[in-house]
């Protein structure tokens, strides 16, 4: 088996990007372009429950704190283990995300609170503000200003935490259109939460860059079929199937997606038909993906 270290055959191309993977022993930084899979390498060791990219860092939630990486130029030519990474001052978190006025994170014990800052300079000079609520139960995911929770979805409104809907949800998205997987369907949020699809949904991602009220590029994963939305005709069609669990899914120049076992997966482009690229980091216990748009 290769060493997760080994370095790989990597030219600089236009519209590289990393790709930050969160798992049990740490943050695999993965350089890809297209559908082109570079070098990799551990830039942090942690026991990392989630990951956010935020607009200066990549957020982690970690048994110890929450974690900012610095991110770097993926064209340049820096190693991939070399990273700046600063704690936050948070305390053990399960969940991070980020909106448009800074970190969101969640500890086990339910409790969230917000950083008005995603830079690593800045994070040690800002403090964390809890977001009032009358109940937080257990948190599963933050995208956004939205908070899945096995309770339902809550929003993040004048610094506290509305209960928005639905219950048992295991993930959120909040880009275009908000869409919560949950344990029994697909929903997006429209005149209230609509069902979209049947079923347990365990992943929900859309594009970051996608206009507000509008899908143009998302995904959804419910057991072992991968669902992706055709803007067209508004509707979900299943694109692939896997039999290790997608965990994170993530937008570049492509579509990229995580297993649960270590399987770094990239869409070959223009292809509608479920074809992937994989590689295996080296990894396993894989809780998450995260794509920072580029600089």
């Amino acid at each position: 088996m290769q060493s997760i270290e080994e370095k790989r055959i990597y030219g600089d191309r236009q519209g590289a990007l990393e790709a930050y993977v969160s798992s049990s022993i740490g943050v695999v930084r993965v350089r890809v372009a297209d559908d082109t899979v570079g070098e990799f390498g551990l830039c942090d060791r942690c026991t990392a429950r989630d990951i956010a990219s935020t607009d200066g860092a990549v957020a982690v939630a970690t048994d110890e704190d929450v974690r900012l990486i610095e991110r770097t130029d993926p064209t340049g030519n820096e190693g991939v283990t070399d990273a700046t990474v600063s704690d936050a001052g948070f305390g053990p978190a399960v969940a991070v995300g980020a909106d448009d006025t800074g970190l969101i994170a969640a500890g086990p014990d339910g409790e969230v609170a917000r950083l008005p800052t995603t830079s690593v300079s800045d994070a040690t000079d800002a403090e964390w503000t809890p977001l009032e609520t009358d109940d937080v139960a257990t948190v599963r995911a933050i995208d956004g200003d939205l908070v899945g929770t096995d309770a339902g979805v809550y929003r993040v409104h004048d610094g506290g935490l509305d209960h928005a809907g639905l219950t048992d949800v295991h993930d959120v998205s909040a880009a275009g259109v908000p869409l919560a997987g949950t344990e029994d369907g697909l929903y997006k949020l429209g005149n209230g939460w609509m069902e979209v699809l049947e079923g347990e949904f365990e992943t929900v991602a859309a594009d970051p860059q996608s206009e507000p009220g509008r899908l143009a590029r998302a995904n959804a994963v419910s057991g072992e079929t991968i669902y992706a939305y055709d803007p067209d005709d508004e509707s979900w069609m299943a694109y692939d199937h896997s039999t290790d669990p997608i965990v994170g899914v993530g937008y570049g120049r492509t579509v990229y997606a995580v297993t649960e076992r270590g399987t770094f997966l990239s869409a070959t482009p223009e292809d509608d038909t479920g074809s992937w690229r994989s590689r295996t980091l080296g990894v396993g216990d894989v809780t998450g993906l995260a794509i920072p748009t580029p600089k």
